[in-house]
């Protein structure tokens, strides 16, 4: 597994991107410390946003109902 500009990439298969939640939280102007803090976002849930790993819908749920946005502007799919 190799992580590339927030991509994971298994055996060469590119996966989920969470490019656009970054995207998101600076156009939103919402900092990962105001995630952790205000909304109860763990820390190890932004960790995995930030090296590309696995959350749970619920979460991807919990990011789009705070910053009032689309699964899109959240998640993508990137393919190979």
């Amino acid at each position: 597994m190799t992580i590339v500009n927030n991509i994971t990439i298994f055996d060469n298969i590119r996966m989920i991107s969470y490019r656009p939640f970054w995207d998101t939280l600076k156009k939103k102007n919402v900092s990962t410390y105001t995630l952790i803090s205000k909304y109860g976002i763990s820390s190890a849930t932004i960790d995995r946003l930030r090296k590309g790993g696995g959350i749970s819908t619920t979460k991807i749920n919990d990011l789009c109902k705070i910053l009032d946005c689309k699964v899109d502007e959240v998640i993508e799919y990137v393919e190979d």
